[in-house]
């Protein structure tokens, strides 16, 4: 999550460095200077205020703004790109699609950056948290209606910005038009509104991240979470299927702590992310590699690998029993000795005192432990399939989801 988001932040600060300074009037890949010092300006102005904010919830107009101005973008770049001319010019559109449909050279560095435009899933469930009246059913609606747009948006704009330059596209296609456009200006200004408004979302959720590994969540100093508060907030956080739960917290009488100088401890996180961002911002130029390299650690983690193991995690008892039932079998067609827990955590104090000593009293064949799975012979699949690692989180993940459902039951009284 907080590489995503420390990537994004990132790529935010180089769009307004290539952005606003160009609109003032000082040319792209030169006036460095004058450029940071915008930069700079620009963003203690306007980013870091709107990033001190205690709730994502605090940025909907803004946001509504960035949305908007996305848009109006991509409209002006499908309508302005002069795609017919350099599609002619490359031998048509065929003959285009057949040279650059795939580049092998580029297409890790496409897909890292797509990841890192279509992976979302870093704040959801703080966006989800802001939801006004939330359920289900809303934030799914939320959900499938903003990732559709933001699907379609990025794919006129990368159509269209393609054809319209080919292979002189660069990373921030706004500089392929020319510096003294009125047209492509007034673009270059909306895509800094886009920037100036997204941008505190990002450090929303690389601050959630640091105080969560930090202070365990406590971002005003109250002493951390009890295990009653934490159940309370995964209430808040799951709801029912269709009521309504209210999330809504009075944050005008919190008193909040922990922080250096003259600030609170919310306040001390905001401005260390700003000045971590800021500094690579103001030595790099390019945003691809910034976007590509952010896409290929912290989206491919989060759009491909997170969650199967969140559902590892999630569902690992049901994990471990399948696999100890293919092991089972393995081993039972082999004349191996069986894994099953039949005998699991029998001691010869449950044996009858007459009778048949070797008898175990029956337990559940269907349910295996992990020590079972572990031990014994395996095929050469368990390995290829690198079970080993999927079992140990899968035992990690079902594990820590029975302290959690122990601990929630403690909490409510078991259900009374």
């Amino acid at each position: 999550m907080f590489i995503m988001a420390y990537g994004a932040m990132v790529a935010y600060l180089l769009i307004i460095k290539d952005t606003v300074p160009t609109v003032l009037g000082f040319e792209h890949g030169s006036h460095f200077l004058e450029r940071n010092l915008i930069l700079v300006a620009t963003s203690l102005l306007i980013m870091v205020p709107l990033a001190m904010q205690r709730d994502m919830a605090s940025l909907s107009f803004t946001s509504a703004l960035s949305v908007a101005a996305d848009m109006i973008l991509v409209v002006f770049i499908a309508a302005y790109a002069p795609i017919k001319e350099n599609v002619a010019a490359n031998g048509g559109f065929v003959e285009v699609l057949k040279n650059d449909g795939i580049n092998p050279q580029t297409m890790f560095v496409g897909l890292g950056i797509l990841s890192t435009a279509m992976a979302c899933q870093h704040s959801a469930f703080i966006v989800a948290n802001s939801l006004e009246g939330k359920t289900r059913q809303r934030w799914r609606w939320v959900t499938n209606q903003s990732i559709t747009l933001s699907a379609i948006l990025c794919l006129v704009l990368g159509v269209c910005g393609y054809l319209g330059f080919i292979g002189m596209t660069q990373g921030d296609v706004l500089n392929n038009f020319p510096i003294d456009s009125i047209q492509a200006n007034g673009a270059r200004v909306l895509l800094a509104i886009t920037m100036f408004f997204t941008y505190p979302m990002e450090s929303f959720v690389a601050r959630h991240v640091l105080i969560m590994l930090v202070h365990n969540g406590d971002m005003d100093a109250r002493g951390g979470f009890t295990l009653e508060n934490e159940s309370l907030v995964e209430q808040e956080e799951l709801g029912e299927d269709d009521a309504t739960v209210n999330t809504t917290i009075s944050t005008g009488s919190v008193i909040e702590g922990g922080g250096v100088l003259c600030m609170n401890r919310r306040q001390t996180w905001t401005i260390m992310c700003y000045l971590v961002t800021l500094l690579p911002a103001l030595v790099v130029n390019d945003i691809g590699p910034v976007l590509s390299l952010t896409g290929a650690v912290g989206g491919s983690c989060i759009s491909y690998i997170g969650p199967g193991l969140v559902y590892l995690g999630v569902n690992g008892e049901e994990f471990l029993n399948k696999v100890g039932g293919w092991l089972d079998r393995w081993r039972r067609a082999r004349g191996y000795t069986a894994s099953s827990n039949n005998t699991a955590g029998v001691s010869e104090g449950d044996l009858p005192v007459e009778g048949n000593a070797s008898l175990a009293i029956p337990q559940d064949v269907d349910k295996f432990s992990y020590e079972s799975i572990t031990s014994g012979r395996k095929p050469l699949w368990y390995y290829l399939g690198l079970f080993p690692i999927w079992t140990s989180v899968a035992n990690s993940g079902a594990t820590h989801m029975q302290k959690k459902i122990d601990a929630a039951t403690a909490v409510t009284g078991g259900g009374a």
